[in-house]
This record gives structure tokens, C-alpha cells and sequence, in this order.
């Protein structure tokens, strides 16, 4: 059942979870070094799990392989394409994050142009290539044409459908590196079965940043929102702030492939484990 690498634990005997070190420290937790954990001798005929182990890109066939063990994630493979790719999550929240359109095929720049004018934002329908700017924050038709071209043989983006959307003005905490995405006044959230469990900046890395009090009523209010229409388990909302004071819904994620970013992750999961203490109760 378990893949290599992988490690199912049960934590503080509340919350089943499916680990594995992917390398990334933005990523990895231990959750054994922070919390009581054991592993199973035997286990239960049935059991949800909640899965750390990086991207899986067949997470359909490994929910299948897991469902035939007694083991279901915590997300179904439709309440994780919900979660995760714009094309499923857009129609719920279009007022509350730019228009955007996206392509089966790689369009040329005259499509987009008709659609959406420039200059655009464009990104693979899960997520951008290491927030490059030069993939991302595109001028005009030329540009354009050189991005597509690169899309075609990026290791992250060539199986991904093409997203262009509305450029917004966001914001500005700094520049960043000269093929870096400006850095944004945006913040990470997570939420369980619909309550906040953990927020942060997004840009965590770069000069520190966070939210007045009445910043943090504005953004996580406009998180809850989201949160309450996608309605999966365990979902992350990323939000920033225009520079009008408007904010807006930059993405969304599933849970369990997502960053910590700026979030604390044993405060995170402590959330977690109290939630489901409540539930079991």
C-alpha cells in the first residue's frame, strides 16, 4: 500500500496522516518530533487520511490504491481538482478574483489579446514556474510568443493548461530578484472543514510583512468566503491586497500538496488536532 518513502502515522490518536520528506523545508514537517505519533500494527478496516507527501501527479490512481486498502484521503480526486486548478475553482469565486480565461492548446498572442487586452498574468493552471517573472508578467504579443515557446519545454508548465488573466494591481513589499515576480502584500491561508487554522505571508523569505488588525478582519473574511463556496476539507486560499485597499483571491490549493510559506506548521496542525478533538467529542 505505502509508496517508498512514505510513512502513515497517527497523531495524538486524532488525525490519521500519510508522510513523506520531499526535500523541501518549505514543505517537509516531522510531525513525530512534535507530536505523539504512533504507527499502526494493524489497521482499522477503514481510515481518512490526510496526505504529506509532495504532488502526486496520478492522485486519482493513488486515492483508487489507497480507497482499495481502507484508506480515503481526505479529499476526493473531484474535491481535489476543486481545489486546485483554476478552471475548477474560477466559476465559483469570479467576483472575487480576476477575470481569467484558459486554453486547452497553447493560444497564440491574437487570442489573448481579444480576450483580455495586455499586458496579462499568465500561469499553468495549477501554479506558476518558480514565479518566474519573465513567464508570468507578459507586455504585449512578442512576449508572449517567447513565453509559449518556453511553456512548451518547461518541466513545470508543459502538461499544465495555459491560465490568462487580468494583471491587477497589487500591492508592492519589494522587487525581488530581476526574473522574480514582484513580491506582493499577500497572505496564506489555511482552512479545515472551513474553519482558519493558519495564516502567514506569502512571501516569507523577503523583507517581513503582516496585517493591521483591521487588514486581518478585511483578508480573512474574504478567506472564510472563499473558503465556504469551494467547500473541501482542507483547502488553501491565497489572498492579496490591490493598491486601491481592494483584496482579492490570487489562488487556490489543496492542503495537502501546499507550503507552509509563512505559517507556522505546528501551529497549523496543533489547530488541526484541537478541531478534530471538538469533532470527536
Amino acid at each position: 500500500m505505502l509508496r517508498a518513502g512514505e510513512d502513515l502515522l497517527q497523531v495524538e490518536e486524532r488525525l490519521w496522516v500519510l508522510s513523506a520528506p520531499t526535500g523541501q523545508g518549505i514543505y517537509d514537517f516531522g510531525f513525530d518530533r512534535f507530536f505523539a505519533c504512533r504507527r499502526p500494527y494493524q489497521l482499522p478496516a477503514s481510515l481518512e487520511v490526510v496526505a504529506r507527501v509532495g504532488v502526486w501527479n496520478d492522485y486519482e490512481v493513488r486515492y483508487r490504491e489507497l480507497a482499495a486498502e481502507g484508506v480515503t484521503l481526505v479529499h476526493s480526486p473531484e474535491q481535489h481538482l476543486l481545489a486546485t486548478e483554476l478552471p475548477h475553482w474560477y466559476p465559483r469565486l469570479t467576483d472575487l478574483t480576476p477575470r481569467s480565461v484558459w486554453f486547452d492548446e497553447r493560444p497564440d498572442a491574437k487570442t489573448v489579446e481579444a480576450e483580455l487586452g495586455w499586458p496579462v498574468f499568465v500561469k499553468g493552471e495549477r501554479q506558476t514556474s518558480r514565479h518566474r517573472k519573465s513567464l508570468s508578467i507578459i507586455e504585449g504579443p512578442a512576449q508572449f510568443d517567447a513565453a509559449m515557446a518556453a511553456y512548451a519545454t518547461d518541466p513545470i508548465l508543459h502538461w499544465q493548461r495555459v491560465v490568462c488573466r487580468e494583471l491587477r494591481p497589487l500591492r508592492r513589499v519589494e522587487e525581488g530578484a530581476p526574473d522574480r515576480i514582484p513580491s506582493s502584500f499577500e497572505f496564506r491561508t489555511f482552512w479545515w472543514r472551513g474553519a482558519l487554522v493558519g495564516w502567514g505571508p506569502y512571501w516569507w523569505q523577503g523583507s517581513p510583512y503582516t496585517m493591521t488588525e483591521a487588514e486581518q478582519h478585511e483578508a480573512l473574511g474574504l478567506g472564510r468566503e472563499v473558503a465556504r463556496r469551494v467547500d473541501v476539507p482542507f483547502l488553501v486560499v491565497d489572498v492579496a491586497q490591490e493598491v486601491s485597499g481592494r483584496w482579492i483571491v490570487i489562488e487556490c490549493n489543496d492542503g495537502q500538496e501546499s507550503g507552509y510559506a509563512g505559517v507556522s506548521p505546528f501551529a497549523l496542525w496543533r489547530n488541526i488536532l484541537d478541531l478534530e478533538l471538538k469533532r470527536s467529542r
